[in-house]
């Protein structure tokens, strides 16, 4: 798909630096690439919310 954007040009030197893309093409595909997996990151974190052990366990009674 093609768009035009204008993006602010140091904050596109900065990712050029920071993910050392080649193109701004491949900078801005690296970031939303990033987008994406942060946010199955998240989710698969909620996912996990509550399925923590039961940090209250009594291991003497454990051992008995």
């Amino acid at each position: 798909m093609r768009t035009n954007i204008e993006i602010d040009e140091k904050l596109m030197k900065a990712t050029l630096r920071a993910t050392g893309a080649k193109t701004k093409r491949e900078a801005v595909e690296l970031a939303m690439k990033g987008i994406v997996r942060m946010q199955a990151q998240e989710k698969a974190l909620e996912s996990l919310w509550g399925a923590a052990p039961d940090w209250k366990f009594d291991y003497k009674k454990g051992r008995e």
